[in-house]
């Protein structure tokens, strides 16, 4: 999955001396919950929609550095990893640096849910199965060995959870049948949470990204 061509442009970032009315003025005009700060193709942090409300208009964002945000992802940044780093700046934004650490422009959270959506995990017809084991003894080279011993083929396979010593994994696979893929996991010491084969599991991931969707067009 290429994500470069998602790198957007269109709300142009903020420099040092900008007032914070500019910047004020900026977000208004846009969606986004933060904008970069920029010098020299340098990114110096993330100006927050929220921080900006308390900050004085007359003043300029070079007298609010200390307070920016940070966090970024690369180029070369997979796909997974980009929704993580969303994940954790409670952020619509992403900027993105190339390889010298100068910045390219941003991803757009909006952009990457729609390419999640795209992926055949969600889009290809199946079932899904959601199995336990301890996280020192699954392999998805086991995974992927007892899908495709049975006659299936893994459309996707991610860790949904860890708890104590225990990892759980959801599991995707393209099959008319997947009783006999649940029991090879069950020889396998593999503890089956979910299993089934109308595909409801993926449909309300849908549902939920549907609502996700709306929620963010607010």
């Amino acid at each position: 999955m290429n994500l470069h061509t998602h790198i957007m442009n269109d709300y142009m970032p903020l420099l040092p001396d900008y007032t914070v009315a500019m910047a004020s003025g900026m977000f208004a005009q846009s969606t986004c919950t933060h904008i970069p700060v920029v010098e020299d193709d340098r990114l110096l942090g993330l100006l927050s929609e929220e921080d900006v409300a308390g900050f004085d208009g007359e003043k300029k964002i070079s007298d609010y550095l200390y307070l920016l945000d940070h966090f970024y992802v690369r180029k070369r940044t997979v796909w997974l990893d980009v929704l993580e780093a969303f994940a954790r700046s409670n952020s619509n934004i992403m900027p993105v640096l190339d390889a010298a650490g100068e910045y390219q422009g941003y991803y757009e959270l909006l952009d990457l849910i729609g390419l999640f959506k795209e992926t055949p995990f969600l889009s290809e017809q199946g079932g899904v199965v959601i199995v336990e084991k301890g996280k020192n003894d699954y392999s998805f080279s086991e995974i992927s060995q007892i899908v495709e011993s049975n006659n299936g083929r893994l459309l996707g396979a991610f860790i949904s959870d860890i708890h104590e010593d225990v990892a759980q994994v959801t599991v995707k696979v393209s099959s008319s049948g997947l009783n006999e893929i649940i029991q090879t996991f069950r020889r396998y010491s593999y503890n089956v949470i979910a299993g089934n084969e109308d595909d409801a599991y993926v449909e309300e991931l849908k549902k939920r990204s549907k609502y996700l969707d709306k929620y963010l067009n607010i």
